[in-house]
């Protein structure tokens, strides 16, 4: 009864670490870059300021798609976005 026992544990935690390992591998590295894709944000979901200057907060586009307003998306990735434009970003002050 006792090597059952045993046997039935190491067979968990075997079971268990190799879950692990599968979900570990599934999720994707995050992107090291951002770009501002301008022209695919949907209404009211803008990461912040539209570039015409109407207004200075994420959440007030009024309209999807609009060429104004923006949102990141990861490095690489705006150009391969029906309707996006790689939006220039200004240098800080």
């Amino acid at each position: 009864m006792k090597n059952l026992k045993k046997g039935a544990t190491l067979a968990g935690v075997a079971s268990a670490l190799l879950m692990f390992t599968i979900s570990a591998n599934a999720v994707p590295s995050a992107p090291t870059s951002w770009e501002k894709c301008a022209g695919i944000a949907k209404a009211g979901k803008n990461d912040c300021g539209s570039l015409d200057g109407k207004h200075g907060c994420a959440g007030q586009a009024k309209e999807d798609k609009d060429p104004n307003e923006w949102v990141y998306v990861p490095g690489g990735t705006c150009e391969k976005i029906a309707g996006g434009t790689v939006a220039k970003v200004k240098p800080a002050k």
